[in-house]
């Protein structure tokens, strides 16, 4: 019961709710109406950090989100250059996360990490069509164990000013595996070679280690949706 009412909270948020928390208490000695200003902002950096537990469907074959939020891009784009993946367009399924969605990335398939790059770059808002070529990124490139190289791309947003990855090159994955952070507000992209079916749809929500995004084994053409 408790582990669905209470998420923990990812240990790069600590140092954040910490000393949130040591302003309030200050606040309040000082003048109580900031102190209560203060500790909503502290409730909220908590509820930021969340990382809620997931339950992640496997099966070869299957692609699951890599972060919470709304799948804003399902088309066909080169992958990042700096991943030497080659030129050619593959399916590019990408998510924008709120400050209000889960932050934590999880690996949409298991597999080894072949290479991570860092790229500085903008900071322009992360669901616009330019955000995954402009904008500051870390970009993995992974072996998957079914349907071929898969690249992932963690993108800073307009107001996000640190991504965190916890993979590096020659690193084991598997599916629904932590992987990193973006604060705050952010888009996660997963790049699959044409083998891959979409099973996403633009507008649909996204809950990262959970939600089939995409089968590397489906024989079926991509799926429309529509809006009620």
């Amino acid at each position: 019961m408790l582990r669905q009412i209470f998420a923990p909270i990812h240990p790069d948020g600590w140092k954040f709710v910490a000393i949130a928390a040591a302003v309030t208490i200050v606040l309040f000695l000082l003048w109580h109406p900031a102190g209560w200003v203060a500790l909503i902002l502290t409730l909220w950096i908590a509820y930021f950090f969340r990382d809620p537990w997931r339950v992640t469907p496997v099966r070869p074959g299957l692609a699951v989100a890599p972060a919470d939020g709304a799948v804003v891009a399902v088309d066909r784009a080169p992958p990042p250059a700096e991943l030497e993946m080659g030129a050619e367009p593959m399916l590019r399924i990408g998510i924008f996360l709120s400050i209000l969605d889960v932050h934590v990335n999880r690996m949409p398939v298991a597999g080894r990490v072949v290479k991570r790059v860092h790229r500085a770059g903008k900071f322009l808002n992360a669901g616009g069509a330019k955000a995954g070529e402009d904008n500051e990124r870390m970009a993995l490139r992974i072996a998957a164990k079914d349907g071929g190289d898969i690249a992932v791309v963690q993108i800073a947003g307009l107001i996000a000013r640190r991504i965190l990855c916890d993979v590096d090159a020659g690193q084991d994955v598997i599916a629904g595996q932590r992987f990193g952070l973006i604060r705050f507000g952010s888009r996660t992209d997963v790049y699959l070679p044409p083998v891959w079916t979409p099973l996403a749809i633009v507008g649909q929500r996204a809950v990262g280690g959970e939600t089939v995004i995409a089968d590397a084994r489906a024989n079926e053409p991509p799926r429309l949706g529509t809006e009620h």
